[in-house]
């Protein structure tokens, strides 16, 4: 085993067993045949952080989702999260997120929460691997009326990596720890009226209700969105995760080849941004196109 799939091994060890009772650093190495201070160094020349940090991320993570999905008392989550204390979970918690434990619980902003990215994705997508040209791909209308767009735009962007060099992981994780959205964060491609001079079309953002009011992260902004339909466009779900670029690719084919006109629709990208939600393997790849009826 090469150190890049003995680290995309580790995490997937870490994101199935992460909760059990007797999870540790030990018996993520343990699982993988290397020693701590070897994936110590895979994990940092791969991730960008050593095999503690990352766990720690991911716990942090399950403890913030614990917070508004359960009523656990903080100590109750802190020991869960594998805290001695209730003093020192909420310290990293703040470390990692810029609130406590028990205002994020109160107020629900907001969240750069973890995502558990496998480490050979980013070489996946630049390979631009196809695997197969076969597919299935659902069309389905939903209707959005009247709304609000949180988002992040870019300077010079024009896809998901440049877009992460630019501004960092962090977006979707903390998008997705937003509870009123309609849907998970997306990449987006913005209407031209939301595009500022010397700005880039590429962001990310969600949809939530007209009269969500709560703070916004740093470089974040919001707009109104007038009413349209969200023409969803969804790929089968598939087995290897490796191949999430090329599910996305058939979606992309798809949205290429087909024909709006002849189902009563004409795009609407002056009025919302076309959302790419990328592709988790029990769902398929999603996108969203913005429309009206002809």
């Amino acid at each position: 085993m090469n150190g890049l799939d003995a680290v995309v091994d580790a995490q997937r060890y870490i994101k199935l067993h992460c909760n059990d009772e007797n999870f540790s650093r030990e018996s993520v190495c343990t699982s993988v045949g290397y020693s701590r201070r070897q994936l110590d160094r895979l994990f940092k020349k791969y991730l960008q952080m050593t095999l503690c940090e990352y766990i720690k991320s991911v716990t942090l993570t399950e403890s913030a989702k614990c917070l508004l999905e359960t009523n656990e008392n903080i100590l109750e989550v802190a020991l869960k999260s594998r805290f001695d204390s209730h003093e020192g979970f909420s310290r990293s918690f703040a470390k990692r997120f810029g609130i406590s434990p028990e205002q994020y619980r109160n107020k629900q902003i907001a969240i750069p929460l973890f995502t558990q990215y496998p480490a050979n994705h980013y070489r996946n997508m630049k390979e631009e691997k196809v695997v197969d040209n076969t597919s299935i791909c659902t069309v389905t209308p939903v209707f959005r009326e009247k709304r609000k767009l949180i988002y992040l735009p870019s300077k010079s962007a024009d896809g998901y990596f440049s877009f992460c060099e630019e501004v960092g992981c962090d977006w979707e994780g903390l998008l997705n720890s937003v509870p009123e959205k309609f849907d998970t964060a997306a990449l987006l491609d913005l209407p031209d009226f939301l595009v500022e001079e010397e700005m880039s079309c590429t962001a990310c953002g969600i949809e939530v209700p007209l009269d969500y009011d709560k703070p916004l992260p740093s470089g974040y902004k919001k707009a109104e969105l007038d009413e349209c339909i969200m023409l969803y466009f969804q790929s089968e779900p598939y087995d290897n995760p490796d191949d999430f670029g090329e599910y996305i690719g058939k979606v992309f084919r798809a949205i290429d080849n087909y024909d709006f006109e002849r189902y009563g629709y004409k795009t609407a990208y002056n009025l919302a941004p076309y959302m790419n939600f990328g592709a988790e393997t029990n769902i398929g790849a999603r996108v969203a196109v913005p429309v009206i009826r002809k």
